[in-house]
């Protein structure tokens, strides 16, 4: 049975992301001299920049997705009181949330 051009982009883009990761998977190679850091010892410096780095990046999806909610909120359009009323705390509690984050 054919297969369509969909399905075959997919099985790539699934190949080069497995080519991509398994490098990355592989522990580092090491000095023949050097030490291996013991468990007990504080987290590297990588260790800790790379958790600030996915803290950082899921703040900025946090405040990327918090805005396109307000943007959201803000084109719409209602005449009815109770539709506004509640568009109108929804945006108050999306704005207080920004506000926390930033």
């Amino acid at each position: 049975m054919a297969r369509g051009w969909e399905s075959k982009s997919v099985e790539q883009q699934m190949a080069s992301a497995l080519e991509v990761a398994a490098p990355r998977s592989a522990p580092p190679a090491r000095k023949s001299g050097a030490a291996r850091p013991s468990p007990t010892e504080a987290p590297s410096s990588d260790e800790t920049r790379r958790q600030a780095e996915q803290e950082r990046a899921t703040r900025e999806r946090q405040l990327q997705s918090l805005h396109l909610q307000r943007e959201s909120i803000l084109s719409q359009k209602t005449s009815n009181p109770g539709r506004r009323a509640a568009l109108e705390a929804a945006l108050a509690q999306i704005e207080s949330q920004i506000h926390a984050i930033e």
